[in-house]
């Protein structure tokens, strides 16, 4: 080999081992952790870049309410608790939007005399206000919207004011709010809704009147179903509104509209539409927090940073849920990932090994017994479908309908995830299959080759057939469980394949009336 073609050989090399090195990965379903260790409790929040006060270096900082529940719930998953109680707002930076460093709570629970008034304190963002070279974090406070001041993006933050919203929208407080800064002019922006009923969505341009940092002129985007959790994010030169639906602290599809100006109009009028890939799962279990556009050298990628909030509705793990998105022309694509991978230096990514490629894998997207004739009117678990070959067919008036999803003990969730499990049963002999389809997406690739399949299961006596199996091809394999397990117990297949990039996985059962199966926490998963 001649040395010219040697010496391409080892820049090539060690652009590759660079690239790779610059690679962080994201897991979601689980807690997530500071590079100290420390635990990460940041919900409601934001990410925004600014200057390092010090070096003046561009740096990420992410903001988020830490509530007292999150420390709790985290040690102890297996209750849901009621009510929230504010202890600041934290502060974590990066340079790679993955690794955070906790830095300090900016926003007190003693600069917002929180007990002696002990009221809500949420939804939040910080912007830079340049007339007053003051950063300022906005946040809802009891029924008004608090703005508060700092010299720094480290804070401390001390309250400003207080904005009460009635003669601007009718009512004092927002219904959701966030704060949107503008890539391309460095604008900052509030994002917020009718504060009941949550069916009008504003945005107003954060700016200064007569000293003070203020709210400007409002601008109404959106009037139609109730919808939450808003929050913006630019692509393409597009600008998009997201929400949620209006489920309390459960997870939702992801809804968007799309503009050329940031006033609008914003298209389908007041028709929201679901994005595609949020469907299976609720956004993956979360609702729309925030988004964050990284704009790398190879290409722009939107993070979807959901807000899992699992404390409050005990539907999982963890507490940020982020994804990135992909797109079709200016249709936004959800992609739902367990773990992935980031380059922020080149705004790439990828799918990670571990990724379980299951949707709704713990039966948690689900916010009721399914099926369900109230908020959603639903048949079907998300992301499964349930044949019923044998017994009372499924109806969501019907008493004699089988209920597909159970409700968890304090005892069951000490030994799987959440509040829910999928529940196989019927009040006279029946014969049962439930599946989920897995392929391959435009976006994300299903690779053929070997995979593991597990599943954590319960059951009574009863049953003649009970397996969990996957077909891909000509090929199936299974596993029996149709022996009595009293207990909780996981039971695995290893060396399952994919081909053609498609699988079905299921459970089928044939059972005597009144016997019992729970299944929970599925897992497919590539092996090395």
């Amino acid at each position: 080999m001649k040395p010219f073609n040697l010496a391409l050989l080892l820049v090539f090399a060690v652009v590759s081992c660079t690239t790779r090195a610059q690679e962080h990965k994201i897991t979601n379903d689980r807690f997530w952790n500071t590079v100290d260790g420390e635990p990460i409790y940041s919900q409601g929040g934001g990410v925004f870049q600014f200057p390092d006060p010090q070096s003046g270096t561009p740096k990420y900082y992410w903001y988020g309410v830490h509530y007292q529940e999150a420390e709790i719930y985290r040690n102890d998953p297996s209750v849901t608790l009621e009510r929230n109680h504010f202890e600041g707002v934290t502060c974590y930076t990066s340079t790679d939007l993955v690794n955070w460093t906790f830095e300090k709570h900016v926003l007190t629970k003693e600069a917002v005399n929180f007990e002696e008034n002990p009221t809500w304190l949420g939804r939040m963002g910080v912007a830079y206000i340049e007339a007053l070279e003051q950063y300022a974090l906005l946040i809802q406070h009891g029924k008004n919207v608090m703005i508060a001041l700092a010299d720094s993006p480290l804070g401390d933050f001390k309250v400003h004011r207080h904005i009460d919203m009635t003669s601007r929208i009718g009512t004092p407080n927002t219904g959701d709010q966030t704060v949107f800064t503008d890539p391309d002019t460095g604008i900052s922006y509030l994002v917020y809704s009718y504060g009941q009923g949550r069916n009008k969505i504003y945005i107003s341009e954060i700016g200064v009147r007569d000293g003070k940092v203020d709210l400007l002129e409002v601008h109404e985007i959106f009037r139609g179903a109730s919808r939450e959790g808003n929050c913006m994010f630019k692509y393409n030169g597009k600008y998009y509104m997201a929400a949620s639906n209006i489920y309390g602290w459960d997870g939702s599809f992801a809804y968007y509209l799309v503009a050329d100006d940031i006033y609008g109009p914003y298209k389908p009028t007041n028709e929201m539409q679901v994005m595609p890939g949020s469907e299976q799962d609720y956004a993956h279990v979360s609702q729309t927090g925030f988004f964050y556009t990284v704009r790398g050298s190879e290409q722009e990628t939107v993070l979807f940073c959901g807000d899992r909030w699992a404390e409050f509705a005990g539907n999982g793990l963890g507490y940020n849920q982020w994804v990135p998105l992909s797109f079709d022309g200016e249709t936004p694509y959800f992609n739902s990932l367990h773990s992935w991978k980031l380059n922020e230096t080149t705004g790439t990514w990828s799918v990670a090994a571990d990724n379980n490629y299951i949707k709704n894998p713990s039966f948690e997207a689900d916010r009721r017994h399914i099926p369900s004739n109230n908020k959603p009117v639903q048949e079907q678990l998300l992301g499964w479908h349930t044949e019923i070959l044998k017994g009372n067919s499924i109806s969501t008036t019907e008493a004699t309908s089988p209920v597909l999803n159970h409700f968890n003990t304090q005892k069951d969730r000490q030994h799987v995830i959440g509040e829910k499990s999928l529940h196989i049963s019927d009040q006279v002999p029946f014969e049962r299959r439930i599946t989920q389809e897995l392929s391959s997406t435009p976006y994300v690739s299903l690779p053929d080759g070997k995979y593991s399949l597990s599943a954590t299961v319960k059951n009574t006596t009863g049953f003649e057939e009970l397996n969990l199996y996957s077909q891909s091809g000509t090929q199936t394999f299974k596993t029996s469980f149709n022996t009595s397990n009293p207990e909780w117990t996981t039971i695995t297949i290893d060396e399952v394949s994919v081909v053609n990039g498609n699988v079905t996985v299921g459970i089928y059962a044939t059972g005597a009336a009144g016997a019992e199966a729970w299944v929970d926490d599925v897992r497919f998963e590539l092996l090395d």
